[in-house]
């Protein structure tokens, strides 16, 4: 057997395998969509097993803000893997988990004091739900014991989040019978551009003053509504959302996992409107896409109501919480990002991106093109056939993970002019072809 064929027999295997045992997120282990065996990864390229290499548009969902195999982080992670890479966090500290959460709470809008460090996005949110839900039992008020969230939004698979996702097109329909019911206000209709409207707050306004006595807090992600249909809204519709929290004594949670760390052109969404949430989420970016790592912030308030309360303590601990060589990664990336010229690399790329999109109004399958900072998007009249289409993608020589009627792409900071054009080309000339 000769190395090609050797190859090609190895990577058949792994592939067959993979679909006898592996259960891929949101995939059907009847009715499998392919997947592409990657053995290699460099700067924006990820390397199939058949030696295809593919522009990554996602950022491998979003987090691999500085390319893959970067030498800062990979150095980072080897120097602590050599000295710890696991310890508990009950009893124990450590410095790579101090000097991230120090570094957090310097860097994100002012007021967020104190960090929770947790092990995923989802975790992250389920924390930040019940750190609101906590602070309202220490105050002696637990029948403020529900949330208010916008339509269109997504905060994770878990089921505190879950219940906080649009209950329609935030994928977890079929689990309204179980699910804890909250409340719901129109998405923001504003784009982020446009003028402000005040209408846009009227049914979010009369909902939280109608509640505010079951209220909790309010959960949105700031500015972008990302998994729930990729929607740029106004940054008065943020502010207007503090101002009636504040009025209406309800709690505010960002959750800035998909768009903390630079994505939407500044380091966090909230900034776009000046505002500092009570309770921020944190993740996917946090450590450049190495580990898996979430932070969950609060302030002083939130704190200190809670270890007020009976039980004197936030009640909760992940096993992984503070995980030395994410923190240490986390610490490194965030690093990395800040040394350089973060803000002109995402203007660069959002003048890309607006630049390549225009070419695509003139496709019929083609409904909207928009673009923030380093998101593009494609919105398409009907739905796509992710299998079909993936396919066509990766022949293309791009990597794009649509869904629904979205073809979007949140590339890496790293990536040159030349890059954006070539995977907004290979984009343009697969839904060409579908037209």
């Amino acid at each position: 057997m000769n190395s090609i064929t050797q190859i090609n027999h190895n990577q058949s295997q792994i592939l067959a395998k993979d679909q006898e045992f592996v259960w891929h997120p949101y995939s059907s282990l009847t009715d499998p969509i392919p997947a592409y065996e990657v053995t290699s990864a460099r700067g924006v390229n990820l390397r199939l097993a058949d030696g295809t290499e593919l522009i990554d548009g996602m950022s491998s969902w979003w987090c691999t803000i500085h390319g893959y195999n970067h030498p800062v982080l990979n150095q980072a992670a080897k120097q602590q893997i050599d000295a710890v890479s696991h310890v508990m966090f009950g009893g124990i500290t450590h410095a790579p988990a101090v000097n991230l959460c120090e570094k957090l709470v310097q860097i994100t809008p002012a007021g967020l004091d104190k960090v929770f460090l947790a092990d995923s996005g989802s975790v992250g949110v389920e924390v930040a739900i019940k750190m609101a839900f906590q602070y309202w039992i220490s105050k002696g008020q637990p029948q403020k014991n529900k949330l208010l969230s916008l339509r269109n939004g997504y905060h994770g698979d878990t089921f505190a989040a879950m219940s906080v996702c649009d209950p329609v097109t935030g994928m977890h329909h079929m689990f309204s019978e179980v699910l804890k019911q909250n409340f719901f206000a129109p998405a923001p209709q504003t784009a982020f551009d446009d003028d402000w409207d005040e209408q846009d707050i009227a049914e979010f306004a009369s909902i939280i003053s109608d509640n505010q006595q079951q209220l909790a807090a309010v959960i949105l992600e700031p500015i972008v509504q990302g998994a729930g249909g990729m929607r740029f809204y106004s940054p008065e519709y943020l502010r207007r959302v503090r101002e009636l929290c504040d009025q209406h004594n309800v709690l505010l949670i960002a959750d800035e996992i998909a768009t903390g760390f630079g994505r939407t052109g500044k380091l966090f969404a909230c900034e776009w409107a000046g505002i500092s949430p009570d309770i921020m989420c944190l993740g996917k970016a946090i450590t450049g896409g190495y580990m898996t790592l979430a932070a969950t912030l609060c302030s002083a308030k939130v704190s200190e109501g809670i270890c007020a309360g009976e039980a004197g303590c936030f009640m909760h601990g992940p096993t992984f919480m503070g995980n030395p060589l994410a923190c240490a990664v986390a610490n490194a990336s965030i690093d990395l990002l800040l040394n350089n010229n973060w803000q002109q690399d995402i203007q660069r790329i959002e003048t890309a991106l607006k630049s390549e999109l225009q070419t695509f109004t003139e496709l019929v399958s083609v409904a909207e093109v928009r673009a923030l900072g380093a998101i593009g998007v494609i919105e398409m009249h009907r739905p796509v056939d992710v299998a079909e289409i993936q396919k066509k993608f990766v022949e293309a020589g791009v990597w794009v993970r649509p869904f629904g009627k979205l073809v979007y792409v949140m590339p890496p900071f790293i990536s040159s002019d030349s890059e954006i054009k070539q995977l907004m080309r290979g984009i343009y000339n697969v839904l060409a072809g579908t037209d």
